[in-house]
């Protein structure tokens, strides 16, 4: 159970490292665009924010993996940083889009889910 808790963290972890790259470096080209369904003068426009919202997923990835490099005594770091990830895929459900909660929000809670049972 540990392994695959490990690796659901590492799936999440991963997940919002792609997420900090796209907003940071990729929000106006045509692959940030089109993964977030911008139009370029929005983008152009928030590209500011989106940097800021791509830092703040990198410390979610930074956290989870810390998480795992603390191994199994990393456990309530993990848990942490995974209730973050849901949370924000939660809201970002409830603001955005419904998209939000299956690509963010689901594999947090699976992956918190795994870490808890792994106790």
């Amino acid at each position: 159970m540990q392994t695959a808790a490990s690796l659901a963290t590492l799936l999440i972890a991963l997940l919002q490292s792609w997420i900090l790259i796209l907003e940071m470096f990729f929000w106006t080209r045509p692959l940030g665009r089109k993964t977030f369904r911008l139009s370029e003068e929005f983008a152009t426009a928030s590209r500011v924010l989106a940097a800021n919202q791509g830092l703040y997923n990198g410390f979610l990835a930074a956290g989870l993996f810390w998480g795992l490099w603390l191994g199994a005594e990393g456990s309530a770091v993990r848990c942490f940083f995974l209730g973050c990830v849901l949370t924000a895929g939660i809201f970002g459900a409830a603001t955005v889009g419904r998209k939000i909660l299956f690509v963010q929000g689901l594999p947090a809670a699976v992956a918190l889910l795994l870490v808890a049972l792994a106790g």
